[in-house]
């Protein structure tokens, strides 16, 4: 063995080692590490991400523009009155629109109310309310409006009155979130603990993995909300991918080590102490669990190289926790198994099944599956690899968009609300604002050619016609702004097209003969577009990083630059595989009944590269454990093909149960009501299966079996020379070692 694997195998045995002969000061470090990281946490707080961490693009200038001038627009919310059924009463409709005006101007928080709007087909009147203060301030205080429009709502029941705005689209998809996640995670935690309880037979062994990845993700949190002061918290879900991540490598990684020290154990018949399996498990298992994590790590640091503030947020709190895990099951795990001893070594009968199943004449089930790879490896390859192909053909329909109010779920009041509005008064939808600086002497004719570039776009079909249009021009009179209404969202081909003439022809009109001018287009549809090109600009930045970080890391790990470039290329195959079957699940409507959405047409905008680096930190989680044993075999002498059919065989078994509760925890999160999180759900908990049944079990082991000793190249293992296979995998003839 090379000499920096002795040292990185040294450090992990001399550390589970004094953990084993010390393990209540062990076990006490760890609790008191726990309550650190957690108190930590909550003396610092969470720092939010603000409104400017998204500003990119001409779309970020703009917005830079209006902020600094201090012309962005209030929080608002609207009030659509219309009737509850039959004809619809305009006497009514005006009364119940004066009690609401009544009601909220007595509001602390209503800055004003704006006189009613009769919608075009005269079925419905519009009450649109400015509140004070910030969008942050405005949140905390919108359930006083919400009580005031239910009150009208009491006092004029044969109307229809319904309440939405910024501030309750931009709450409404969190506050759904967050209970569609409690209740994943109500599914999650029993259904781990059940599984494991099948497999190691003892409540003891199964809880021991369960809590340790529990305490590693309340640790990760609290560490996640102090380094918020640096990579602010995006919100959202990104807590509840901390805590899909934490619960699925934190398990695993408990997994290895179990599974290793009761192999030892039932290769000793019992006779090992629990210190001496302990070392070896460090040795063997501790070592792949080191090179796990960094895999993870390194490739999500790749993330950060988006530019993006909410792709920084998911990289921070998921290297965190995965450290964070790995630290545990370096540490404080062998203290438990040291300290509990016998009672965690002695196999469940599941594992006495598979023993005796594995023994039988045929060789069990795992021995049957591989041994089409090591007896027909072409025909093997060429088929597993066909069907991965297969599985990405749907790629050529690929369709990105943005998540919006648009495409959220229609259960949500709020976004049902807004979409009654939209449709009753289109310009009330997504907006298009121009902000133009210049010095104080052109403030005059810039609010002019607004002024007629607004009244233009009144009667263009690609803008909705206003009801008021507004210049509105800071005190210095440097900075004028205008808003222009789009009768459609973001994801409408129309809208590319439309703000590519405001930048291109219609701003550059109005700022025309005026030196130094600096203008821009912001507003919804402006973020969409700049945000998904600024994606496309720096995505292959972060796929290379990937792509090398993980190529080195393996070359690292096992000295062969075959297995590192075989696992990069497995790791794209699966990626694409899992991205095809995404489109052809979430793109179209067939799967709406079974997992819960309703189609939009495309996949979110962030899905796929969130998708690329965390699938590609999970297969490096199971390469490394497979290609560990492969390597702990071969290192013995052992020649290359027979070690490639120990290797598999003897992980197999653990590789499945830990994708299983991979799986298991990535399904919880199918319960989730936003489409976005399906996505990410279904496409994690995919992946893992195509990882785990077809890659590692089909693909590697055909690949290993063509390369033969060529496999460890530029390595030079001493068993060169190798003898022809028996069907069951075992070697007939062992040549002579270098």
């Amino acid at each position: 063995m090379q000499k920096t694997s002795e040292k990185q195998q040294l450090l992990t045995v001399r550390v589970a080692t004094w953990s084993a002969l010390h393990p209540w000061p062990a076990i006490g470090v760890w609790a008191a590490i726990i309550i650190a990281c957690i108190g930590l946490g909550a003396v610092t707080g969470t720092n939010q991400i603000q409104g400017k961490d998204g500003w990119v693009g001409e779309q970020g200038r703009a917005a830079a523009i209006v902020d600094a001038a201090g012309l962005n627009a209030p929080p608002m919310e609207k009030v659509l009155i219309s009737a509850r059924s039959g004809a619809f009463d305009r006497g009514k409709a005006d009364a119940a629109a004066a009690d609401l005006t009544r009601r909220m101007r007595t509001l602390a928080a209503v800055s004003s109310v704006d006189p009613p709007i009769v919608a075009s087909k005269g079925n419905s009147v519009l009450v649109k309310i400015t509140m004070r203060g910030s969008a942050k301030e405005a949140g905390t205080k919108l359930p006083t409006l919400l009580a005031q429009t239910a009150g009208t709502q009491l006092a004029f029941p044969s109307l229809q009155i319904d309440e939405t705005g910024t501030v309750s689209t931009s709450q409404a998809p969190g506050e759904q979130l967050g209970k569609d996640l409690a209740r994943g995670e109500v599914i999650t935690l029993p259904v781990t603990l059940l599984i494991l309880l099948v497999v190691f037979g003892s409540l003891l062994a199964a809880g021991i993995p369960m809590l340790l990845a529990l305490t590693s993700v309340f640790a990760s949190m609290g560490l996640y909300a102090a380094a918020s002061s640096i990579f602010p918290d995006a919100g959202g879900a990104v807590a509840n991918v901390i805590l899909m991540m934490g619960m699925a490598v934190g398990v695993d990684y408990s997994l290895f080590y179990l599974k290793r020290i009761r192999e030892e154990s039932e290769r000793a018949d019992g006779k090992i102490s629990p210190t001496a399996a302990v070392q070896i498990a460090a040795a063997t298992s501790g070592r792949a669990v080191v090179i796990s994590g960094l895999a993870i790590v390194v490739t999500m640091v790749g993330l950060y190289l988006a530019g993006d503030a909410i792709y920084s947020s998911i990289a921070t709190g998921t290297i965190l926790v995965v450290l964070v895990s790995a630290v545990s099951s370096l540490t404080v795990l062998p203290a438990l198994l040291a300290k509990l001893g016998i009672r965690l070594t002695r196999p469940s009968r599941f594992l006495r099944l598979r023993a005796r199943s594995h023994h039988r004449a045929d060789g069990g089930f795992w021995p049957a599956l591989l041994r089409p790879a090591l007896r027909r490896p072409v025909t093997t390859l060429a088929v597993a690899v066909a069907a991965m192909l297969l599985l990405s053909l749907p790629l050529g329909a690929f369709r990105l968009g943005e998540s919006g109010p648009d495409t959220y779920p229609r259960s949500l009041p709020a976004i049902a609300n807004y979409l009654k509005i939209t449709a009753a008064f289109p310009a009330e939808g997504y907006t298009y604002v121009v902000a133009v600086r210049t010095d104080a002497a052109n403030a005059s004719k810039v609010v002019a050619g607004l002024k007629t570039m607004a009244e233009d776009a009144d009667h263009d079909p690609l803008f909705a016609p206003r009801n008021a249009m507004t210049v509105r021009t800071s005190t210095d009179r440097t900075v004028s702004t205008v808003e222009l209404s789009a009768p459609y969202g973001p994801n409408d081909p129309r809208a590319a097209r439309t703000l590519k003439l405001l930048r291109n022809q219609l701003v550059p009109r109005v700022v025309s003969g005026i030196d130094r001018a600096q203008y821009g287009v912001t507003g919804e549809i402006a973020r969409s577009v700049d945000y998904v090109q600024h994606q496309e600009q720096q995505t292959p930045w972060v796929v290379g990083f990937a792509l090398l970080a993980t190529f080195a890391m393996m070359v690292a790990a096992f000295r062969s630059v075959a297995i590192a470039f075989a696992g990069v290329v497995l790791n794209m195959l699966s990626y694409t595989a899992t991205l095809g079957v995404l489109v052809l699940v979430f793109q179209h409507h067939w799967a709406e009944g079974i997992l819960g959405f309703q189609s939009v047409g495309f996949i979110s905008d962030r899905v796929p590269l969130i998708l690329f680096v965390i699938l590609f930190g999970l297969s490096m989680d199971y390469q490394v454990f497979v290609v560990s044993r492969i390597r702990e075999a071969a290192h013995r002498g052992i020649p290359t093909r027979q070690a490639i059919y120990e290797g598999v065989t003897t992980s197999a078994g653990v590789v499945t149960i830990a994708a299983v509760i991979m799986t298991s925890v990535f399904a919880s999160f199918l319960f989730v009501g936003l489409t976005e999180m399906k996505e990410i759900a279904f496409g994690l908990g995919l992946s893992v299966i195509l990882d785990a049944f077809i890659v590692r079990i089909m693909i590697l082991p055909a690949i290993m079996t063509l390369l033969n000793n060529h496999t460890w190249w530029p390595s030079h293992p001493a068993h060169l020379i190798s003898g022809p296979v028996r069907n069951d995998g075992s070697q007939t003839k062992v040549g002579q070692p270098r």
